[in-house]
């Protein structure tokens, strides 16, 4: 991975204990916060949502960023340079994508997670665009390319493809038929009130539910087709609750029992 900054990637749903780990990861009660609700149809809400549940868990100073088009993304803003973590609130991915991707804030973002200076955090539509390769809609049934479409997302977090909402919406097949596609990327299915924490070249899984990782690397047969359902033979799937680790590089998930299955406080 080319980014050694920490993301907090949740599925959305984000229940108090995600939140307060935020906060915590952004230094607590010195954190400094930026909400960035651009993905969201009603902003004023999802701000105002935001910053008073991270201000009511303790940081120091919660700001809303108001980036409503281009023009705005390109201007200055020295509130992210002084941030020790920065929120995308959900929405719609795509509004994400075309307000910010390639701007000067975008550049910002990503020197500033690649230094180590910020954590950066995202739910639901926020989640989804930390990948490169970017899950934006798809509901038909079956493992097919009618079942999921693509655009680009921000690649904070290379080489996955990610989707959330999971497990409650019974996006599998969606995800399948992404992997498929695009063979060379992880798929992260996350749910909600769960999470992904990077740490270099790996993440630990937070919260209520589970990670689902598909993996194609080792696939023995994969097919396309225009049209009808996609043939995907020999990939791995991996469903990981809170506490289990996977290496992103290696593409394995850690055998050890998590910490709470041993005991561990």
């Amino acid at each position: 991975m080319s980014n050694h900054g920490r993301l907090l990637i949740i599925g959305g749903a984000a229940g108090h204990a995600l939140l307060a780990r935020f906060v915590q990861l952004a230094g607590g009660n010195a954190a400094r916060i930026v909400v960035i609700a651009t993905a969201s149809s009603a902003p004023a809400e999802a701000e105002a949502a935001h910053v008073a549940a991270f201000t009511a868990l303790g940081a120091a100073q919660v700001v809303p960023l108001r980036l409503d088009d281009r023009a705005a993304a390109n201007s200055p803003h020295p509130v992210i340079r002084q941030a020790t973590g920065v929120f995308f609130t959900g929405g719609d991915q795509e509004r994400i994508a075309a307000v910010i991707g390639g701007t000067a804030t975008d550049s910002l973002l990503q020197a500033l997670v690649a230094a180590g200076d910020v954590v950066l955090g995202g739910t639901s539509a926020g989640a989804a665009v930390m990948s490169g390769t970017m899950i934006v809609e798809g509901d038909a049934p079956g493992v097919s390319r009618a079942s999921v479409r693509t655009g680009p997302g921000l690649e904070f977090l290379p080489g996955v493809l990610i989707d959330q909402h999971f497990a409650e919406r019974g996006r599998i097949n969606r995800l399948l038929s992404a992997v498929a596609l695009y063979p060379h990327e992880l798929g992260l299915g996350i749910d909600e009130d769960t999470a992904i924490l990077t740490d270099g070249d790996r993440f630990e899984v937070l919260g209520s539910g589970a990670v689902t990782v598909v993996d194609a690397g080792a696939a023995t047969d994969i097919r396309v087709p225009a049209q009808g359902p996609i043939t995907l033979a020999g990939a791995r799937i991996h469903v990981l609750p809170a506490g289990h680790t996977f290496h992103l590089t290696g593409r394995r998930p850690v055998v050890d029992a998590p910490a709470a299955e041993r005991g561990v406080a």
